[in-house]
């Protein structure tokens, strides 16, 4: 009883110590002591016995090891979106987080933007490739350069590698001094300046240099990512998502592999010159600065999770599961190749372009071909969408046929052949714009992808990037409609689906922290397309300004209907509107930017996606 024990008393496990209100269960192992305080210190006295586990699959470990796995990209997201300054970041959520193996396969994220998630793996790679042999214990990189594993340019992805927890120890023959000279010359721009600038040449594959003479790599284990939409990156209006631009270099500040982290050191000057240093710079390099220190901070949560995980089961056993997650993610996905047909669809854009895919699957192989041979070519606007956008909304869709529990990894996509046409509306080549490709475009891609598997009906098709801002402020954020229909359910109103996957920022922050007042946001009911099952009714937007600002759209379906599928009702199309002072009302057009007086709104009417089946049919 616990009455009879006095301070100093002290029992073995295993006991019970029994009070009023609760009982202290002392285990096999462990000891108790009263302390002076008369407290309870419970101390274990014999090593725990650590189950040694083999490296062969186990289904209920590779279950643990997945969720692990997307634990620590979630915890990394917590991170991020706590310490971060923006609101894009820290209310709407537009960010991402992954962890990949030593080659920079995506191993498990956290489910934040699909887009963002099916294209990080080509940013690590790029950054593996470009650095080979001369990445230490405390570097960090950043890239947004689109055509090196980016999306746009607002996206700024911040990579960090994890070492083996203590140093490769030196080759015989290498002295303290020479060590000392090597980390001094490196110290600020790098080993060799550690990142490639803005320039007016296509961005060339790096070289792979071997490490130093007499010089042991550390050993690269695995590499964490967090890429997040940055409210400004520069561009010709602010918010940096202009639907003027024609090349990349209007778009705003282009950054391939810089070494943004140097052995620990934060190189700040360096990265405010390169904020700074472009044709149209970032208009506040500080805002930029804090969300890349947020970045780097959510990435050393990721390393200490990793290096805990190793730890504790071994490195073999969670490199050997790293491969076994993504083993099975594989044959979830053949399982369900062996049970698809062959199909195609081709969706018409505002602009005259067009996606078009054909799906040919091989049941017995369980392989599948996804071409895109027939899309139209790189165009002269900014709704060219990068390779990487492209693999990321195949992975999304081919991961959402899984009615499986199963992360979203690089081995979703290994039974999976994508053809993509070189310079087509989604391969681009540098300095071609890609703005709206990110944003519009794969979202029209993901729509013909589900209608092509006659799967789902389409959503609104376009993520109604809505961006203003002046010297002092800069905004963007994307407006929902409503969820598609599919066989066996209707949508559901006013939700951000597909490939974004971000809130809009709640009225009381947005007009907290920006010199606007939201006068309008609400359901427009009944506005879903029709069909035996209907898509989710849309929404309407109207945001009125309190100072003078620059105001820019990028939207589709404004002059074509989003489709319905299977004989389902086509969506109404969204309109763009300005409201004057004098009470006018001037439309704008779906890609479109002006400049609005204090007192004058913006609304924004989203388009809605089509019906699923034909209307008046039985829904059974």
């Amino acid at each position: 009883m616990r009455a009879d024990l006095r301070p100093g008393h002290r029992l073995a496990g295993p006991a019970l110590v029994i009070e009023p209100h609760q009982t202290v269960v002392v285990e096999p192992g462990w000891s108790l002591e009263v302390s002076r305080r008369d407290d309870l210190v419970l101390r274990r006295i014999t090593p725990r016995q650590r189950e040694r586990l083999g490296k062969a699959a186990d289904p209920v470990l590779l279950e643990v090891f997945n969720n692990l796995f997307m634990s620590i990209a979630e915890q990394m997201g917590e991170a991020l979106r706590n310490t971060a300054q923006s609101v894009n970041i820290k209310e709407r959520l537009d960010f991402s987080c992954a962890v990949f193996d030593t080659e920079g396969q995506l191993v498990a994220n956290a489910p934040h933007m699909p887009v963002h998630l099916g294209s990080m793996d080509r940013s690590v790679e790029t950054v593996i490739r470009a650095n080979a042999g001369k990445m230490r214990p405390g570097d960090v990189f950043m890239l947004n350069a689109p055509y090196n594993g980016g999306t746009h340019l607002p996206d700024i992805t911040v990579i960090t590698p994890v070492f083996a927890p203590s140093p490769s120890p030196r080759l015989r023959g290498e002295g303290r001094g020479e060590g000392q000279q090597r980390a001094q010359t490196s110290h600020g721009q790098g080993r060799d300046g550690g990142h490639a600038r803005p320039s007016a040449q296509a961005p060339a594959p790096h070289p792979s240099p071997l490490p130093a003479s007499g010089e042991r790599e550390p050993e690269i284990l695995f590499y964490v990512a967090s890429r997040g939409h940055h409210e400004d990156i520069g561009g010709l209006t602010p918010g940096s998502m202009t639907p003027r631009a024609t090349t990349i270099e209007e778009e705003g500040v282009y950054i391939d592999n810089f070494k943004l982290v140097d052995e620990g050191r934060f190189l700040e000057a360096e990265a405010q010159a390169l904020l700074g240093g472009a044709r149209y710079p970032a208009r506040i390099p500080a805002k930029n600065i804090a969300d890349l220190k947020a970045h780097v901070a959510a990435n050393a949560k990721g390393v200490a999770e990793l290096e805990k995980m190793v730890a504790h089961f071994g490195l073999d056993v969670v490199r050997a599961y790293m491969g076994h997650v993504q083993d099975n993610a594989e044959e979830s996905v053949r399982r369900l190749l062996s049970r698809l047909e062959d199909g195609a669809f081709r969706v018409e854009m505002d602009q005259g372009s067009w996606v078009d895919v054909k799906i040919s699957v091989d049941r017995a192989d369980r392989r599948a071909r996804v071409d895109f041979s027939d899309t139209s070519m790189e165009q002269p606007n900014n709704f060219n969408a990068p390779e990487p956008v492209t693999r990321a909304a195949t992975l999304y869709v081919f991961r959402v046929m899984v009615n499986e529990p199963i992360p979203m990894n690089a081995g979703c996509l290994k039974p999976i052949d994508i053809v993509i046409p070189e310079r087509s509306m989604l391969k681009p080549a540098y300095p071609a714009a890609v703005v709206a490709g990110n944003v519009e475009t794969s979202q029209i891609v993901t729509n013909c992808l589900f209608a092509a598997m006659k799967a789902l009906g389409p959503s609104q098709g376009t993520m109604n990037n809505l961006t203003f801002g002046n010297a002092r402020y800069q905004y963007y954020e994307t407006i929902c409609s409503g969820s598609p229909a599919g066989p066996g359910f209707d949508g559901t109103a006013g939700v951000h689906v597909h490939m974004t996957n971000t809130r809009l920022t709640d009225p009381e922050v947005l007009e907290l922290r920006y010199p606007v007042l939201l006068e309008e946001f609400s359901i427009r009911r009944g506005s879903g397309g029709r069909g035996r099952w209907s898509a989710g009714d849309g929404t309407l937007r109207r945001i009125r300004f309190l100072e003078r600002m620059d105001c820019a759209i990028l939207s589709s379906f404004r002059k074509v209907r989003p489709f319905g599928l299977e004989g389902g009702e086509p969506g109404q199309c969204g309109e763009n509107w300005v409201r004057r002072n004098s009470g006018t009302l001037e439309r704008l057009e779906g890609c479109d930017q002006t400049v609005l007086d204090p007192g004058e709104a913006i609304i924004i009417q989203p388009p809605t996606g089509g019906g699923f089946g034909p209307p008046g049919s039985d829904r059974r």
